[in-house]
């Protein structure tokens, strides 16, 4: 089957959830400094190609993020750009040939909106998934520290429009974030 083109998926104000994973799975962040820079890279492609991140989550070896359009034909622009920016530094920092990034990134539109926060739910869960840590919130590099407790980030300017109607205050918004995010659901109990 003939893969589609992003051309046929783009538009302007819709939801993307985007994996980027290392080339052979192999490790895209080898330490603190890497995501750091990653971060930076991301926001400054942000600030040239104004889209919104709603949701991300970066992991050892991939990168999940939800991106809402402006207009579809940045996506690519934002996403060539901040990727090969990071494999530059990576591949300077550790002498390491070859491509960074398997393959191009998967770009799957998220055509409900109610499965906006179910989404971001599945990506802020990574680590837990993983078993890198117990507690979302001791993991640094994702948005869960934004809605959940209030954290200032970088990559998100915009919050999540599912999120604001979750309450008319921050703190009941935040508190019924951390609940629906950490509720356990039949679904996290099945091993991947």
């Amino acid at each position: 089957m003939a893969r589609i083109s992003r051309k046929e998926i783009l538009g302007d104000n819709l939801y993307y959830h985007i994996i980027a994973r290392g080339n052979g799975k192999r490790a895209i962040f080898r330490c603190r400094m890497d995501y750091k820079l990653f971060i930076n890279i991301t926001h400054k492609y942000l600030i040239k190609f104004p889209l919104h991140i709603y949701h991300y989550c970066l992991m050892k070896n991939h990168i999940h993020l939800i991106i809402q359009t402006t207009e579809g034909w940045m996506l690519p622009k934002f996403m060539q750009g901040a990727l090969q920016r990071y494999a530059y530094h990576f591949r300077k920092k550790y002498d390491s040939p070859g491509y960074l990034f398997q393959n191009r990134y998967k770009c799957f539109p998220i055509t409900k909106e109610n499965y906006l926060m179910d989404c971001g739910r599945y990506i802020e869960r990574n680590p837990l998934r993983a078993y890198i840590v117990n507690d979302i919130s001791k993991y640094g590099w994702s948005s869960f520290n934004f809605y959940a407790n209030g954290w200032q980030d970088n990559l998100i300017v915009k919050p999540n429009p599912l999120y604001l109607e979750l309450s008319n205050t921050d703190s009941e918004r935040q508190k019924k974030y951390k609940e629906y995010i950490l509720e356990t659901r039949p679904s996290d109990l099945i091993e991947k």
